[in-house]
């Protein structure tokens, strides 16, 4: 059973536009055992509504391993009726810590075995995140 843990989110200002960045941290655990973490951003007041992410699934027990780390970096919006969930190529993410283990580009991604793990963490995003459901309804 996965399990969020919501840090306050960070607001900073966007240099082109001048409207606030909400960035988000997140902890995700997996039956009391820290199993991943997610990063993700949006612009208040942009005409296109995206939510920009990365998640990282590995060994977070430590922060001295992240060669046993896999990031994967996603984004989120809405068409009419439901979520939309895609992975993104690394050099379009935003996160290039290597803190977050190896960044998969998104044909690497659909291939790993953690990706069914990804998307229930996308899930859970879209059903508990308040920052991201207010920002995308």
């Amino acid at each position: 059973m996965l399990k969020i843990e919501f840090e306050e989110p960070h607001i900073e200002t966007c240099d082109c536009c001048g409207k606030g960045i909400v960035k988000l941290t997140r902890f995700v655990y997996e039956d009391d055992d820290a199993f991943a973490i997610y990063y993700a951003k949006f612009t208040k007041e942009h005409e296109d509504k995206v939510v920009t992410g990365i998640i990282s699934i590995g060994d977070w027990g430590n922060d001295e391993e992240p060669k046993t780390r896999t990031a994967f970096p996603f984004r989120i919006w809405t068409n009419d009726e439901n979520y939309q969930v895609g992975l993104m190529d690394k050099e379009e993410s935003s996160w290039q810590q290597d803190l977050l283990g190896n960044i998969l580009d998104r044909s690497e991604a659909l291939n790993h075995p953690w990706i069914k793990d990804v998307f229930h963490i996308t899930d859970h995003i879209v059903t508990e995140d308040k920052e991201v459901i207010e920002y995308l309804s």
